[in-house]
Order: C-alpha cells, then sequence, then structure tokens
C-alpha cells in the first residue's frame, strides 16, 4: 500500500502542481487501484496468472496452462450480457446477471414442461433444473417482441445452418446457438468487438478461415460463418467428448472449460458449473430454453413476425469490382435486399478485383441480373462509385490489421494513444470504452494508422442534416430504413453510435439525409 499512499500525497506539495499534472496522477492512481483489485482477484483464482491472448484456442484445452477468468470476459463470443442491460430485461431481472438466483413464474407446469423436452428427442442431452426452467420462460414468454423477429427470420436462416451442420455430421440442434449470440440478427457487434449472427471475436474468426479486410468481413457472411461455427465446434467436440461442454466452450473458450474441469475434478456440466465464469454459466441453459422457445411457440401464442427476407436466393460468382448502386440502378434489383442478403461486403461494393466472391440475390431479381449487359451494368457510374482514387482510400481506410496491447502498470489512456499515433477517443471507440478506466493486464486493440474498423458509412461521412424518428414498439433499425430511401439500417446505426441494433421504444434516432 506505500506505493498508493505515495500517489495520493505527491502532487498537493506547495509547488502547487498543474491541472494536466494532476489528471495524470489521477490516472496513475486508479491504475495502481485497479492493479489491487487484479491481485485479490488473482487470489481468488487461485493465484493463476494471465496467459497470451493468442493462447486462447483449441490447443490450449489440451494442455495444462492457466487462461485466467480476465480474458474470457474480453473474449465473449455473446450478446448476452448486452442483453441483459436492456430495460426490457430488467422489469424482469433485477439482478441483470444470470437466471440462477430467483425464480420465473409460469402458469405452465413443471411436469409439462419436463414431458415437452423429453419428447423433442434432442440427440444432445438437454438437462432440466430451475435454472433452465427459467431460461425456458425467459425466452416463451418474457421476449414476445424478440421471439417474434427471431421466429420470423428463422425459415430463411436456420436451413442455412442447418446444411453447415450436417456437412460436418454435428447434432441439427447446435442452430438454436445463433439465437443466445445474436438474436438471428447478421450485423450484431457486442461490446467486446464479436460481430455477425455467429459472433465471431476477430482472432478466432480468421484461426477458421474467415476473411477480414477492408471491404469484407465474413464473419457477417451467414454461410460462411455458419460453417465456421459447425468446424469450431467439431473441434471442441473432439477435445471434450460432450455437447454440453463444446458449447460452453463457444462462449468462453476452451481454456476456461478445461480449467473448469480441472477444479470440479468432473467433466459434467452441472458439476463445473459452479467454476465457470458467471456470463458463461447461463449459457448451456440459455440454449435448452431458446430450443424449447423454438419448438413449442404456437403453444404460447407467439407468432413469428414478418420479415423481408426473401424465400429463396440465387447465388452469383463476381470477379470484377461491382457496386450494389450499380446493381440497383442499371439492373433494378433494390439496394436493401442487397445489403440484406450480403452484409459481409462493408461498402456496398463486392471487391471482384481482388477475388472471386460470393453476391447473393433474391430469386425474382436473379433474372434481372443475368439480362444486364455485362460491360454496361459495370461502367455504369463507375468513374464515381468505384474510381481508383476511392478504391485506395478504402484500401488504406481500415484492413484491420491491428495490435492488442496489454495494459500495463502506470498505463493511461493519453499514453498509450501517443505511444501509438492514435487519438483517446478513437481507443474508446475501438474498445466500446465507456469511461477511461484501465485495468492492468487488460487487452486493448489498436489499429494501424488509427484507421479502425471500416464501417458502411461513418458518422462522419453522414451529412450533417437529419431527421428526427422514435422508436416505437416493435421496430427495428431495418424496418425504419425503409421509410428513408438510400438510408441503410448500418447508416441509422452508424449515425446514432448504436452497437449492433440495440434500440428501444421511445428513443429518437437521427437519420441522415443522402
Amino acid at each position: 500500500m506505500a506505493a498508493l499512499v505515495l500517489a495520493t500525497t505527491s502532487g498537493f506539495g506547495s509547488s502547487g502542481p498543474g491541472k494536466k499534472e494532476l489528471q495524470k496522477q489521477n490516472m496513475q492512481l486508479r491504475s495502481l487501484v485497479d492493479s489491487l483489485l487484479l491481485v485479490i482477484d488473482s487470489l481468488q483464482l487461485r493465484g493463476e496468472v494471465p496467459t497470451d491472448l493468442a493462447a486462447d484456442s483449441l490447443s490450449v484445452a489440451t494442455t495444462s496452462g492457466p487462461i485466467v477468468q480476465e480474458q474470457s470476459m474480453e473474449r465473449t463470443d455473446s450478446l448476452m450480457r448486452e442483453w441483459f442491460e436492456d430495460k426490457r430485461f430488467q422489469d424482469y431481472l433485477p439482478y441483470a446477471q444470470a437466471l440462477d438466483s430467483t425464480a420465473l413464474k409460469t402458469q405452465v407446469s413443471e411436469e409439462l414442461i419436463i414431458k415437452r423436452l423429453q419428447e423433442m428427442n434432442s440427440f444432445i442431452n438437454l438437462p432440466y433444473n430451475e435454472t433452465v426452467r427459467n431460461y425456458i420462460i425467459l425466452y416463451s414468454e418474457v421476449l414476445p417482441v424478440t421471439m417474434s423477429k427471431v421466429l420470423g427470420c428463422s425459415s430463411y436462416y436456420m436451413p442455412i445452418f442447418e446444411e453447415a451442420f450436417a456437412r460436418y455430421g454435428l447434432p441439427l440442434e447446435l442452430k438454436y446457438m445463433a439465437v443466445i449470440e445474436s438474436n438471428l440478427n447478421p450485423v450484431a457487434v457486442s461490446k467486446a468487438g464479436a460481430k455477425g449472427i455467429w459472433q465471431f471475436m476477430y482472432q478466432t474468426a480468421r484461426r477458421y478461415g474467415l476473411a477480414i479486410n477492408s471491404f469484407v468481413d465474413e464473419r457477417m457472411d451467414v454461410v460462411k460463418a455458419a460453417d465456421a461455427a459447425a468446424r469450431y465446434l467439431r473441434d471442441a467436440y473432439e477435445v471434450f467428448g460432450d455437447w454440453n461442454l463444446a458449447i460452453c466452450s463457444y462462449n468462453c473458450g476452451p481454456g476456461n472449460v478445461r480449467k473448469a474441469i480441472q477444479r470440479a475434478g468432473s467433466h459434467d456440466f452441472w458439476d463445473i458449473y459452479p467454476y465457470l465464469p458467471r456470463e458463461t454459466r447461463g449459457y448451456v441453459p440459455a440454449f435448452v430454453g431458446a430450443m424449447y422457445a423454438m419448438t413449442y411457440y404456437k403453444e404460447y401464442g407467439l407468432v413469428p413476425e414478418k420479415t423481408e427476407l426473401p424465400v429463396a436466393v440465387d447465388t452469383f460468382h463476381v470477379s470484377r469490382n461491382l457496386h450494389f448502386k450499380q446493381l440497383s440502378e442499371y439492373a433494378g434489383i433494390p439496394l436493401e435486399p442487397l445489403r440484406a442478403l450480403n452484409p459481409q461486403y462493408l461498402h456496398d461494393i463486392v471487391p471482384g478485383g481482388d477475388s472471386s466472391y460470393v453476391l447473393n440475390i433474391p430469386v425474382q431479381y436473379s433474372s434481372n441480373f443475368i439480362a444486364a449487359d455485362t460491360d454496361s451494368l459495370y461502367s455504369h457510374r463507375a468513374g464515381e462509385l468505384l474510381n481508383a482514387q476511392l478504391i485506395k482510400n478504402i484500401k488504406d481506410s481500415g484492413n484491420e490489421v491491428r495490435i492488442s496491447y496489454r495494459v500495463r502498470s502506470g498505463d493511461y489512456l493519453g499514453k498509450i494513444a501517443s505511444k501509438h499515433g492514435v487519438t483517446v477517443a478513437q481507443i474508446k471507440k475501438w474498445n466500446h470504452l465507456r469511461s477511461d478506466r484501465l485495468r492492468t493486464d487488460q487487452i486493448l486493440y489498436i489499429y494501424k494508422k488509427g484507421s479502425g474498423p471500416s464501417v458502411r458509412t461513418s458518422h462522419a461521412t453522414a451529412q450533417r442534416s437529419s431527421n428526427i424518428y422514435i422508436v416505437k414498439e416493435g421496430d427495428n433499425l431495418y424496418n425504419i430504413a425503409k421509410s428513408y430511401p438510400g438510408i441503410s439500417a448500418q447508416n441509422i446505426a452508424d449515425y446514432n453510435n448504436i452497437s449492433g441494433s440495440k434500440i428501444r421504444p421511445g428513443m429518437k434516432l437521427k437519420i441522415p439525409t443522402k
């Protein structure tokens, strides 16, 4: 504690330090306090020490190296924590963390719930206890609006997932994991930086072959992300030999699951349950709850929301740069379906000039694409939409080549920003930080040249004038955007600094004007 006392007194001598010096000392003091808290946490974790970020791979699960819980929080491939911060959840869940410490009420008898679970004939063992029961109630009764939306788009997404899991001989029930990951939102972005319908973190996505560059982020490619998720789960099952543990691994990483197994001296999910990271404990129960609700939604009066997603899609391989507006204006294919079916293209551009990429088109418009004169289509407004300088700017702006920086004792955001030639605001945005507080050994992502992840349209490029829209019950960004020609759901999210697609009734949204 000597260092802590010194830090609180050394800045208040008769010389009267300036404001900047006091701010610097305050940041250093915060870091020291956080360091002490980390020591306490480490003692509670039986003296385990942090390992390198790259160690969280499937190979770690077969080694004896410990994985610290702090890293599991940083890598959580799930939106569950974000869900629980939503006001709708807080009305029902004041603890806003997990459903293992209370009991939700339902008119459906426990005997009927158990009978229904048994009749689902799942290849995966579906555990049942009070925690699982709570998640069943949560998905079946507490969240009717959310689940109606999920059910509405499931007819399009679930067959894609089933095909991916069948390809690797995996249980098809695993498809329901996407519900707890993203609510079946292909452009979901978590506070931890996970993206897409399967919520892949950057390193895990790259490890499983998903391309991420300034034009494309295949974490948001529904087909390729589903294939990567299937391969991850296949590998996890080979390590653990149990589907519930493999599912846990998807949420917190295999290292944390192995650590829980070692502590519990058991491979049974409920035996290791108390030793899992808190945010992971509810993952398997949530999986069971989502699967139950998606199976018995009619019994609970849930009605799938009408979706704009097409019944059928044709895929084409594109080997030249192609802008969505060329397709829209020359071939008569609406922009929004193109964006909804091809969210992986960050700037509305299929970068076929570098490689061959897949383009998804609603089947009713595929004939438009086939009939269009190829040279005329690709040359339409190409000088404006695909000029060499624009392509160069995109390539230079954010290809996600990044640094993983581990916070050291005495670090503060200003110091780190100065060292890497970026701004504090950029670091906070890239790492979803709400305050300037840092923790020793915390991992920060810093992008070269300060570029950061690419987005389809940034707030900075939007015009200053805007409309105001007040969110209504049942609204989503996609439906709101349809009322404003030329504006996408991503435009609105970027303009309002919204993470993912999280909006609530009464919220005022600024709609950028083109």
